[in-house]
């Protein structure tokens, strides 16, 4: 066997396969934990140091902005210096860069400003109000989704007003209304959305065939990590540079698509050799993160979808503690459960930390109750999913004003800050301002900085908007010669704004703050990004340019603060790509994990045990699921039955547990030690029933509720049935209970039974 070259030496035989692959379409199906970002960054340097491949004829495609800087990282450091040329980002930051170079072409000018989430919705919420609907009765948000899904889809907004604009469809029908008029006014605020730096770039490739023919002589070599995520919009641009030669490297995991909600295409990954004939395919099966008996539960679960490539993930950490299935009574007895299961832990390992933990759920409104549990303990957590940093009012406030002083046209920043602070430009000036603009042909600031010409403003307000232009002039003059921190120091110095956000009580010390990082981050734009652009074109832009790029592109702002001792509350969405020693699964309820409305849809309920396995594998050492018989959702209780996900996993993989409250242990220490806990396991894995509530509703043998008649139910005991109401699936019974009083349940997942005696 031949000695490996320094930069395989540390892969197993399977990644190093996958790494010295040359030319050709190659599918690398990397299982969790496997090592894939090793494989993609050792084919790189291989690539440029055994086949001779200049770095600039290299792109690398990530899915997120810390993958990216990682992957670019790794490179440098085993090369020895960074490879001038390479272009590694993710999808939106390489179509963002395309378009700097071209886009003229297809009617914007590279300034243009990338509009976010907040700037979107504000965008639509007015361009409806133009096309005379109501933002109150069709949901700005629904109607981005829309639209979205169709971009993602390579739909135009013309060919989605032809396909719907006279369909039956009021809703698509208003979309159809919307989304012609919402680009529009992208065009002209020369700005592009998330959605068009995927778009616009396969528009430009397939209308100038010679700038696609440059691309790909240019980009001979093509890497892709996960995938499995990519949507149509994404994998034709990759289909469209990479065909010809197909020298194209995907690395992904069939297994871990969980994007479908927001336009992934599963089908791009198990369609590959497909698509690219010939491909060869490396599996990576060896995992370095979990024990053997989680795999085995990982491996179990997902084995039971139909779709999907196939693998079976191995460790060399045979055996494991055994995974704990705990039942508990209701949303608070579990978060309680889960509390004291920590602090035991904390307790009997000194190894471990409280970043060690993890707690993932499948909906936001369940890290209600699991925070009120660990603010009552008084245990440090965080949650990742909250406001994020970019996306909070101070912020946006003033990345608003660096909008409109590098791109004059962002008519979003304008209404935003123009009367920011106050400057005695009310809303009937602004309207009359928006008319006068419209009708002139000019845009909303050249029609501020001539503001004496419009008719009907008030004095107050002219003078207003004239501060306001000559404010964003002066320092548009300014961004063209200062570094971006110093511009945007001396804005928050001018518009004093510390002040302000001081007067506003006790939430202003907090925005200060923030305010004071965004300017520290600023400081620090020490040309990372010119580096990576390596010198192209760069006379075009402004420091302030790339640096707003920079800040629309971080897609992944809201990640884990990894320095913080806390313990770590998360969606299993969030929780993708990451891991940790213990991991705690809650809801895990039929109707809540996987959702209801799965069941109508094989695919969506594949895509939902394929969420089930991501979380499963984020474990290291320990994996704990955890359910509850009854939950609030909705403001009423619902009764649940163990997620059928969970009865996948084989029994000697599985301990079964209660919480103290369904043990009845009332005088028992809630920190019971581990010797202790394994021997109510013990006792309790004798009498666990798996499916305690039978599926009321889908059982023929379920009597009849008739009013006054006496039931019985298996937590609350006898009572007589006081009312019925609803049909079918939501048939719902109200019920005196002799010891708990009136409680209103969903008959099919009550459980009750007559009361004989």
């Amino acid at each position: 066997m031949t000695e490996a070259p320094a930069t395989l030496i540390h892969l197993n035989p399977e990644q190093r396969a996958a790494a010295e692959h040359f030319e050709g379409p190659l599918l690398v199906l990397a299982g969790a934990g496997s090592g894939k970002t090793r494989v993609l960054t050792s084919r790189v340097c291989h690539l440029i140091r055994e086949h001779g491949v200049a770095p600039d004829r290299i792109l690398a495609v990530t899915f997120t902005n810390k993958a990216a800087g990682e992957m670019r990282e790794r490179i440098t450091g085993m090369l020895g210096g960074e490879p001038r040329g390479i272009w590694v980002g993710t999808f939106h930051a390489i179509g963002a860069r395309i378009m700097r170079r071209h886009a003229e072409l297809l009617g914007w000018n590279r300034q243009f400003t990338i509009f976010d989430q907040e700037q979107t919705l504000r965008l639509v919420k007015k361009v409806e109000e133009g096309v005379g609907l109501d933002p109150k009765r069709w949901s700005p948000k629904a109607m981005r989704a829309e639209m979205s899904a169709a971009k993602n889809q390579l739909v135009t907004a013309e060919d989605f007003a032809r396909d719907h604009e006279e369909g039956f469809d009021l809703f698509l029908k208003n979309v159809a209304k919307v989304f012609p008029a919402y680009q529009a006014s992208l065009k002209e605020q020369n700005a592009f959305d998330f959605d068009d730096l995927l778009t616009r770039p396969v528009e430009l490739f397939e209308t100038f065939p010679h700038l696609l023919d440059q691309y790909r002589d240019r980009f001979s070599f093509l890497l892709v990590d996960e995938y499995q995520d990519t949507n149509h919009a994404q994998f034709r641009f990759l289909e469209l540079l990479g065909s010809e030669h197909g020298n194209m490297m995907v690395v992904g995991d069939d297994d871990q698509s969980i994007y479908g909600w927001r336009g992934a295409d599963i089908r791009n990954i198990l369609d590959f050799e497909k698509t690219f004939p010939g491909a060869r395919v490396v599996r990576l099966e060896e995992n370095y993160r979990s024990t053997q008996r989680i795999l085995d539960a990982a491996n179990a679960v997902i084995s039971e979808n139909l779709n999907r490539k196939g693998k079976t993930l191995r460790t060399s950490r045979s055996g494991g503690e055994l995974v704990t299935r705990a039942e508990t009574f209701d949303e608070t007895d579990e978060a309680r459960f889960i509390v004291d299961e920590i602090k035991a832990r904390l307790g009997e390992h000194p190894d471990l930390v409280r970043s060690s933990f993890a707690v993932l759920y499948r909906t936001n409104a369940q890290a209600r109750a699991l925070e009120d549990a660990f603010r009552r303990d008084g245990m440090p957590y965080q949650v990742v999913g909250g406001v994020r940093f970019y996306e909070r009012r101070e912020i946006q406030d003033l990345l608003a004003y660096l909008r409109i002083i590098s791109n004059p046209l962002d008519g979003v920043a304008f209404d935003r800050v123009v009367n920011y602070p106050r400057r005695g430009v009310g809303g009937a000036s602004l309207e009359r301002l928006a008319s006068w603009a419209a009708e002139q042909g000019v845009s909303l600031l050249d029609a501020a900085l001539r503001a004496e010409e419009v008719p009907e403003v008030s004095s107050s307000a002219r003078r207003g908007l004239g501060q306001f232009a000559d404010l964003i002039q002066r320092f548009s003059a300014r961004a063209a010669l200062a570094s971006v921190g110093v511009v945007l120091q001396e804005l928050v110095e001018e518009l004093d704004l510390v002040r302000h956000l001081q007067d506003e009580g006790p939430d202003g010390e907090d925005r200060v703050r923030n305010v004071n990082e965004l300017v520290a981050g600023a400081m620090d734009f020490d040309a990372e990004l010119v580096q990576s652009m390596e010198g192209e074109d760069l006379d075009r832009f402004t420091e302030l340019d790339l640096f707003l790029q920079q800040v629309a592109l971080v897609a992944d702002v809201d990640r884990l603060d990894p320095d913080a001792d806390t313990v770590t509350l998360m969606t299993l969405h969030n929780a993708k790509g990451l891991e940790f020693p213990v991991v705690f699964i809650a809801g895990l309820e039929d109707g809540l994990f996987p959702l209801g409305r799965a069941y109508d849809d094989p695919a969506v309920l594949e895509e939902e045990r394929r969420l089930f396995y991501v979380g499963i594998t984020r474990a290291e050492e320990k994996l704990v699921l955890t359910w509850a018989r009854q939950r609030r959702r909705a403001g009423e209780f619902t009764y649940g039955r163990l997620s059928h996900f969970v009865e996948s996993i084989p029994d000697e993989l599985i301990e079964g547990r209660r919480s103290a409250r369904l043990v009845g242990s009332a005088g028992s220490t809630p920190h019971r030690s581990f010797a202790e806990r394994r021997r109510d396991t013990v006792a309790e894995t004798a009498v666990f029933d798996p499916d305690p509530v039978v599926e009321t509703g889908m059982n023929q043998d379920q009597p009849r509720l008739v009013k006054g008649e006496r039931v019985v139910h298996p937590t609350f005991g006898s009572g007589s049935v006081a009312g019925i109401s609803g049909f079918g699936k939501d048939l719902k019974v109200t019920v005196d209970f002799d010891t708990v009083g009136t409680k209103k349940l969903l008959v099919r997942y009550a459980n009750l039974e007559k009361d004989w005696m």
